[in-house]
């Protein structure tokens, strides 16, 4: 039907494509080359069926549907917990200070992430099952502006 350097055109053209006019793309080959099939388009090109056959059906009812790629993956923890970041901040600002040669930002504390979990669930309330575990409690303090300094002998 088609020869490879077409092909292989057409494929790289709709690699570079994403979302809705990647699937315009497909739709429009597939209908133009083969007849609105959405599986000849699968078998010569290596398409997705199930993408061209969303393209094809969405030119047929005019509604494109769009792609919410945002709301994908894992959520922060402090999205889930608003007030954690303050209650940690109240926690571990009365025994951090600031880098003494003030050449970054960030704010040294002597306590560990273990504290920090042990101290939220005894003066402020959280449960063990509202609180993330140890490493990731680690590295919310870190995106909090906070650094573990060991003690010094």
């Amino acid at each position: 039907m088609l020869d490879e350097t077409v092909k292989l055109t057409l494929k790289d053209a709709a690699q570079k494509l994403t979302g809705p006019k990647k699937r315009a793309f497909i739709a429009k080959v597939a209908e133009d080359d083969f007849g609105g099939s959405a599986r000849k388009a699968e078998s010569h090109l290596g398409w997705k069926r199930q993408s061209v056959q969303l393209e094809l059906h969405e030119r047929r009812c005019g509604v494109t549907c769009l792609d919410n790629y945002q709301a994908r993956g894992r959520k922060k923890t402090e999205m889930k917990l608003p007030n954690l970041a303050s209650d940690i901040r109240d926690l571990v600002d009365r025994q951090s200070q600031a880098d003494p040669t003030f050449k970054t930002t960030f704010a040294y504390t002597k306590v560990s992430a273990q504290a920090v979990l042990t101290a939220l669930m005894t003066e402020k309330g959280y449960t063990e099952a509202d609180l993330p575990c140890r490493q990731t409690m680690g590295t919310l303090l870190n995106r909090l502006g906070y650094r573990l300094k060991k003690h010094k002998k």
